[in-house]
């Protein structure tokens, strides 16, 4: 963890092959009644290679695969639905959301191998880069989003000379090295001065959540789990667990730790707890396995 993560990682994990459906099928495949919401559009056979491959080489392509029979998808189409108008708005776009029926489209969804909706893959340059299943709260979607558009910008045609190689600001660059060479204060003072100029920076926003982090958990005790363990209920020895159990990169025992206490608890107890996940799932790339889990499993608990 001496780096953070990147917003966005390099590829979607596991392969997926999308050229199944380069040509439009002759049938066209017809919507269903169901239509996708404002701001999205409805992806057939007919409109794959178009709406999702070509588009994906100018904006990266958010790609819902929902079912209008799941109050959970709906929520979600909605709420990304949102996101598109308020991003696009009056502009270039900055992304594009396309949504797949899976009752009336299912060889798409076959295509991206989904066991499972709600569903969302992003692609760019026609290759998927980053997915994650289930609901997620707004302001998770916002972050994702951000982050999509972060890691994609300039690197589209749609995002200008994609042969320009990439400027690093200078104090990016500067913190970074610091960072790298356990300079841990003047790296902060670095990534906050970015923060300063541009308040919705999403590489300083990561690397000063990384840096509380391990200020915190270098001052635990190496026991910590051991001493959790011996007393189950008690919320404060269980954060130091976790965050022993991350610095230490056991992070599905971890979450796994504090979400089998959010099922224990309830009240106050019960939402610091939550509040701790979120923080720990933040540390992370949104679509890292372990964390899609996480928040998967934590949904469960909750709900």
């Amino acid at each position: 963890m001496t780096r953070p993560r990147p917003p966005i990682g390099p590829a979607l994990a596991g392969a997926v092959d999308l050229s199944g459906l380069k040509k439009p099928a002759q049938s066209g495949g017809a919507a269903g009644s169901a239509s996708a919401p404002p701001g999205a559009t409805e992806i057939t056979e007919a409109n794959f290679e178009d709406e999702v491959l070509v588009r994906s080489n100018q904006v990266p392509v958010v790609v819902l695969l929902w079912s209008p029979r799941s109050e959970a998808c709906i929520a979600l189409a909605d709420t990304l639905a949102g996101l598109a108008q308020a991003d696009n708005a009056g502009g270039a776009a900055k992304w594009s959301l396309a949504t797949v029926n899976v009752d009336v489209a299912p060889r798409v969804a076959q295509v991206f191998g989904v066991d499972a909706v709600p569903t969302v893959v992003a692609l760019a340059a026609g290759q998927p880069i980053t997915s994650f299943q289930g609901p997620q709260p707004p302001d998770q979607l916002r972050r994702w989003v951000d982050s999509l558009v972060s890691a994609t910008a300039g690197k589209l045609a749609g995002g200008g000379d994609a042969e320009q190689p990439e400027q690093v600001d200078p104090v990016l660059a500067q913190a970074r090295e610091q960072l790298d060479a356990g300079d841990f204060d003047a790296a902060r003072a670095s990534y906050q001065a970015l923060l300063h100029t541009d308040p919705d920076h999403a590489e300083a926003k990561g690397a000063l959540r990384q840096l509380a982090f391990l200020e915190r958990a270098t001052g635990r005790q190496p026991d910590a789990p051991a001493q959790a363990d011996a007393d189950p209920n008690n919320v404060e020895a269980a954060f130091a667990a976790a965050d022993v159990q991350i610095l230490n990169q056991d992070v599905t025992a971890a979450f796994d730790r504090l979400i089998a206490l959010v099922r224990r608890t309830a009240g106050d107890e019960r939402a610091a707890v939550r509040t701790r996940l979120v923080e720990l799932f933040e540390l992370f790339d949104p679509a890292d396995p372990e964390v899609v889990a996480g928040r998967r499993n934590l949904a469960n608990a909750l709900y």
